[in-house]
C-alpha cells in the first residue's frame, strides 16, 4: 500500500483558504498575527489567493461583507 503525503506548503495553503472561507477577515488576520505564518509562505498564498485583487477592491469587498452583517438578524 502507498500513502500520499501531502507537502508542508499545500497543508498550509489549505488550511489557509478553509479559514479565510469560515471565519471573517478581521478573525483570520488574528489568528495569523498569533500564528506568525513565515513570510515567504504568506505571499505564496497571498498570491494563489488575491492575485490581481487591489487594496481597493479588498475594501470594497469588507465592506459589502460587514453590511451583510449588519442586515442579517441576530441570533
Amino acid at each position: 500500500m502507498t500513502v500520499k503525503v501531502m507537502g508542508e506548503g499545500e497543508v498550509l495553503r489549505e488550511a489557509a483558504y478553509v479559514l479565510v472561507q469560515h471565519l471573517n477577515p478581521a478573525k483570520v488576520a488574528r489568528f495569523w498575527a498569533g500564528w506568525q505564518i513565515s513570510y515567504s509562505q504568506y505571499l505564496a498564498w497571498r498570491d494563489d489567493q488575491f492575485g490581481t485583487e487591489t487594496v481597493a477592491s479588498l475594501y470594497d469587498k469588507v465592506q459589502a461583507y460587514q453590511e451583510k452583517l449588519k442586515d442579517e438578524p441576530a441570533g
